[in-house]
């Protein structure tokens, strides 16, 4: 039986680097030592059957109805899994009848936030050594086309600097119909955990969602339920505290990371790169006035992606590590800093959907390429 769950396991390894956003393969196994601590072995089968794109129940049930189970007994797993964060669910009323969607998320951003409930140690650990082997260089950074992008902080924003609907976070917000959530970060209480807490702030409820993706956080239980006021309140905190603001890469985002360059594992990976701003999506960067600057270095202390340097008394920014977040610009005292457009402006897709046929096409575009090489 042993042998049986270990080809279940690479099954469903392959079935997932399938995705929009995959799930790579690496020397260590370490990604198939996390699919086992998630699921059993029954719940992997399970989870081969759907797709990135939600299926209903009862083509679900054409898969597996060979296997003896029921329709009932089926949806009772699939609604086990969907509460444990590995599998996503919906419903939709039509001609009258409820009629209910199941799908595979990608590891991340998915199944890996949903786990807030389920972390261990060890998994972090064994997540994190993921991250660092494989995941980022061979699939977050590969395609070109991030799940996140940066939008600059309000505060950052002056009156001379045209900013589009999606790069202002609270025309996201207050376009958005709802409902909100709030949950804990999962990037800092995973450092809580391993007894690194973050040096940026106390506050844990930092990561907020957005029409579905709240629908999605309270079916699973890990969120609360909060107005568009306290949202927007959670967002004034997090830019006093200098924060970095990352919405889902869509003009229409499901949530909104607040995060920080000790603790976000997307800062923190990027951040070991030469060149880390490149893999961002993010419409400005910060400059830095001469004449102005008094060299006290509170810039370079804010930043969170060691993008301002103070040299012979002088700020100077590091574009190729700027990304344009604006966390550095309203503590300035002498006000020497201001964020500026990037020569092309970067268009997010308009939902989350077109943001993963946007990856898929990408990806394909590049397999080709790698072909006719």
């Amino acid at each position: 039986m042993e042998e049986n769950n270990e080809t279940i396991y690479e099954k469903l390894r392959e079935h997932l680097d399938s995705m929009p956003v995959g799930y790579p393969k690496t020397e260590s196994g370490i990604e198939v030592k996390i699919l086992k601590y998630l699921f059993t072995p029954e719940e992997a089968e399970l989870a081969i059957k759907l797709n990135f794109f939600p299926l209903p129940l009862k083509k679900i049930y054409r898969r597996v109805k060979k296997s003896g189970i029921s329709i009932e007994e089926l949806e009772k797993k699939l609604n086990e899994m969907h509460k444990k964060g590995l599998i996503d669910f919906g419903k939709q009323v039509k001609d009258g009848k409820e009629i209910k969607y199941y799908a595979n998320p990608p590891f991340v951003v998915g199944i890996f936030e949903y786990q807030l409930k389920r972390l261990s140690k060890e998994f972090i650990k064994d997540v994190k050594q993921y991250f660092e082997e494989t995941f980022m260089e061979r699939e977050f950074n590969a395609v070109g086309v991030p799940q996140l992008r940066i939008v600059p902080i309000e505060q950052s924003i002056s009156p001379d600097l045209q900013i589009s609907t999606y790069d202002h976070i609270r025309e996201i917000v207050n376009n958005s119909r709802g409902p909100f959530a709030i949950a804990e970060c999962i990037c800092r209480k995973t450092k809580d955990i391993l007894g690194e807490p973050c040096k940026k702030t106390d506050l844990r409820e930092l990561c907020i969602t957005l029409g579905h993706g709240a629908i999605t956080y309270l079916e699973k239980g890990l969120g609360r339920e909060v107005s568009r006021e306290e949202i927007l309140e959670i967002l004034n905190k997090a830019e006093d505290i200098g924060l970095v603001l990352q919405p889902g890469n869509a003009q229409r985002p499901l949530s909104i990371c607040c995060c920080c360059g000790c603790c976000c594992e997307v800062l923190l990976n990027e951040k070991k790169l030469s060149e880390p701003a490149r893999f961002f999506a993010t419409n400005f960067h910060a400059f830095i006035d001469d004449d102005l600057c008094s060299g006290c270095g509170t810039c370079e202390e804010r930043c969170n992606m060691d993008a301002v340097k103070v040299d012979d008394g002088i700020a100077k920014v590091l574009i190729e590590r700027c990304i344009g977040c604006g966390v550095c610009v309203p503590t300035c005292p002498v006000e020497a800093i201001k964020l500026e457009k990037n020569e092309k402006e970067l268009v997010p897709p308009k939902s989350y959907s077109d943001t993963y046929l946007t990856i898929m096409k990408k990806k394909a575009e590049l397999a080709r390429k790698k072909k006719e090489i």
